[in-house]
């Protein structure tokens, strides 16, 4: 997909496609299955997806965040420093990603939350950080991810934005229909209300 690259779009496209170029982009949006299955926003809360309240199956075909590679990429996840922490708190995430391939290449490292229970209607899963990871055949790298409690935040019916307790899903994947590893979270302490000044992005750093 190029959508529209102008005079050089031709070369560039004959790179990849050739071999010349290994590819590293990954899509921003989904292509759907079907032109039934449209509109199909990664962003679609539960009863915006597959089941039994429509008949109609907006599956993408290509999922946001879907994008091919030359190489082969294999991923060690550990567990976080801390799974509980508080509704300010932060917890880091480590993980190692390999080049199992014989040639070099870029993966991108993508995180999802999943909040299981809230008070009013949200995505089921959104992206809050990724991280490009070039590596060489056979190199690997350690990635680094904090998660401040503040990603939790969601407006709740009475037009307040609020962290609260209960469980999470950080969802470690190559895109939004790609997970290889679900790691769980809680958080504890108190209904916290936050502002503009909240923290919008995990971080992640890669080593």
């Amino acid at each position: 997909q190029a959508f529209f690259p102008g005079q050089e779009g031709g070369g560039a496209v004959a790179g990849v496609l050739s071999g010349r170029v290994e590819p590293s982009g990954r899509l921003p949006l989904g292509v759907p299955r079907t032109p039934g299955g449209q509109p199909a926003p990664y962003l679609a809360p539960p009863l915006g997806r597959h089941g039994d309240p429509s008949n109609v199956d907006p599956t993408a075909l290509y999922p946001f965040g879907h994008g091919l590679s030359y190489t082969t990429f294999a991923w060690d996840v550990e567990q976080c420093d801390a799974p509980e922490l508080t509704t300010d708190g932060e917890t880091t995430l480590r993980l190692t990603v390999r080049n199992t391939g014989h040639r070099a290449g870029t993966e991108v490292v993508q995180l999802y939350l999943h909040d299981p229970v809230g008070t009013v209607a949200r995505p089921e899963i959104r992206l809050v950080g990724y991280a490009r990871v070039p590596l060489d055949a056979g190199a690997s790298a350690e990635i680094h991810a904090t998660f401040p409690a503040d990603l939790a935040a969601y407006t709740g019916a009475d037009g307040r934005r609020v962290v609260e307790p209960g469980a999470l899903e950080l969802r470690v994947a190559a895109s939004s229909a790609h997970v290889h590893h679900t790691v769980p979270l809680t958080l504890t302490g108190p209904v916290r209300e936050v502002g503009h000044e909240r923290r919008m992005r995990c971080e992640l750093r890669v080593k």
